[in-house]
């Protein structure tokens, strides 16, 4: 094996000692990941807690009324890659050509995942400088990607990278993050009253609760709750007694 000095096209921070270095390829590139230890970030937060419900109309719906929307990358280049993957077969195995072929659906994969990921980030990013308590469903995405008729847009969002990046982003940034349990019904309870419905089928994207009145979007009911949740659990871990989880924590009035 043979060491050589190769050229960045990223300047590394400077007064960091890398810990270890990774050295991998993606679509026949190589990448180099340094790993340093930074100390925790702490920024000045504009509210204390909020809600996130992830959905595949909307990416993240939350319970501030602010709405982010996927980028849907694989089904913006869908129909290239499918070109590109029909030509590749109709290329003799083991040609120059067909590995040229290879080459570009490798990059064109990448490069899906890449504006996913970019997108990803700066939501994330967004959520974990600026509220102190977020709270997110424990979604069971492999079974979400059992549905035959979601897979590809439920694929599309990046569920698990979103929580993934939350999780590491919020210890950076001094912010905590709240697990809400996966069979909690956010979507099928009233954020106002607490009542549950029986059930709410996918295409009713209003909540209407029968009981008090209340009406909202879906997404943003379940966001509510979600907030609710996270409060409860917050103050159950720092071992206070009581607190409040009317309907003005999560952002509005009935």
């Amino acid at each position: 094996m043979r060491l050589i000095w190769i050229k960045s096209y990223e300047i590394l921070p400077v007064g960091y000692k890398p810990k270890s270095v990774t050295i991998s390829r993606k679509a026949y590139r190589w990448f180099i990941s340094p790993k340093l230890e930074v100390s925790t970030n702490e920024f000045e937060k504009t509210l204390d807690f909020v809600g996130v419900d992830l959905g595949i109309n909307h990416l993240a719906t939350l319970s501030t009324g602010e709405v982010f929307d996927g980028v849907k990358s694989y089904k913006k280049y869908e129909n290239k890659l499918s070109r590109m993957q029909y030509l590749n077969r109709h290329k003799k195995v083991g040609s120059n050509n067909r590995r040229k072929s290879q080459i570009k659906i490798a990059r064109l994969h990448q490069k899906i995942r890449s504006i996913r990921a970019y997108s990803l980030h700066k939501i994330t990013t967004y959520l974990s400088q600026n509220h102190a308590v977020i709270g997110i469903e424990d979604l069971i995405v492999s079974g979400m990607l059992a549905n035959g008729k979601l897979t590809k847009a439920i694929a599309d969002m990046g569920f698990y990278e979103f929580r993934r990046q939350l999780e590491y982003k919020t210890k950076l940034y001094g912010s905590k993050l709240v697990i809400v349990d996966r069979f909690y019904p956010s979507s099928k309870t009233c954020s106002c009253c607490g009542l549950k419905k029986t059930s709410l089928s996918l295409s009713q994207r209003l909540f209407n609760c029968d009981y008090c009145g209340f009406e909202c979007d879906r997404d943003l009911n379940a966001a509510y709750n979600l907030t609710q949740v996270a409060v409860r659990l917050t103050v159950l871990a720092c071992g206070l007694d009581s607190a409040d989880t009317s309907p003005e924590v999560a952002g509005r009035k009935c």
